[in-house]
């Protein structure tokens, strides 16, 4: 009975402390889970075109540095096999490695906001790691419930001086373990054009990190979307900071 009670009054005070918490509170929770030191994934990519046609691709990425350093190599389809993305500075810094020429480009500057292989996500999405700390600040906004889950809302405007391709989010971050199930994306020259949504769904404990193994990007402008599923997760890995160089991405 004792012990019964214990949990009770863990959970009570859990949720008291979640009520109590503020905008920049919340948002250092989320940016903390979506950014451990290090990582590996196996993934699967679906792009949706507006006309229903589907393109997959299936990659291999490795994250370091709490997100700073990230390396994507492509295994399918078979024309793609071996090409390799390498994202530095949180996606400031971008190259591209070829198979078909075996050279490495440099992407300009603001190759970052450009969709990744022509789906719903920017580079931006992919590797922009401390953004929503640095690039927003943050306010909360009335609780929501979102697919039966009980969620903090933040509300995220752009810094002025922010080089960010979006003028504002609304995020829904589950109370019970600060993952974001659904992210709005706001046009970048107009704070009330939804451009973007994301949907996070089947949440996994991977080595005790609530993991979204699902996700989905929406795009309202252009009638598309893409799915993301992890095939494999695993964190908190030894990652050679060689892997994360030019040389490593023609490995």
């Amino acid at each position: 009975m004792k012990y019964r009670i214990f949990i009770l009054l863990g959970l009570f005070s859990t949720q008291i402390f979640g009520q109590n918490l503020t905008g920049p509170e919340i948002i250092q929770k989320v940016n903390d889970l979506m950014n451990p030191a290090s990582s590996y994934a196996k993934a699967k990519m679906t792009i949706i075109t507006s006309s229903g046609q589907e393109r997959a691709f299936v990659y291999d990425s490795w994250s370091k540095d709490h997100g700073e350093k990230n390396l994507i190599r492509y295994i399918e389809p078979k024309r793609l096999k071996g090409q390799a993305t390498l994202m530095t500075n949180f996606a400031d810094d971008i190259w591209m490695y070829f198979t078909r020429t075996r050279r490495v480009r440099k992407m300009a500057t603001h190759a970052k906001k450009q969709k990744m292989e022509g789906s719903d996500f920017s580079y931006e999405d992919m590797g922009a790691g401390n953004s929503f700390i640095e690039d927003f600040t943050s306010t909360r906004l009335d609780d929501k419930k979102v697919e039966g889950n009980l969620c903090h809302q933040v509300e995220m405007n752009r810094k002025a001086d922010a080089n960010i391709s979006y003028s504002r989010m609304i995020m829904c971050v589950r109370q019970d373990n600060f993952v974001p199930i659904l992210i709005q994306y706001f046009d970048e020259d107009n704070p009330d054009q939804l451009v973007k949504e994301l949907v996070q769904s089947d949440i996994r404990d991977v080595q005790s990190i609530p993991t979204a193994m699902k996700m989905e990007m929406i795009n309202k402008s252009d009638n598309t979307s893409t799915k993301m599923e992890f095939i494999e997760i695993e964190y908190n890995l030894k990652l050679d900071d060689a892997l994360f160089t030019e040389r490593g991405l023609k490995q």
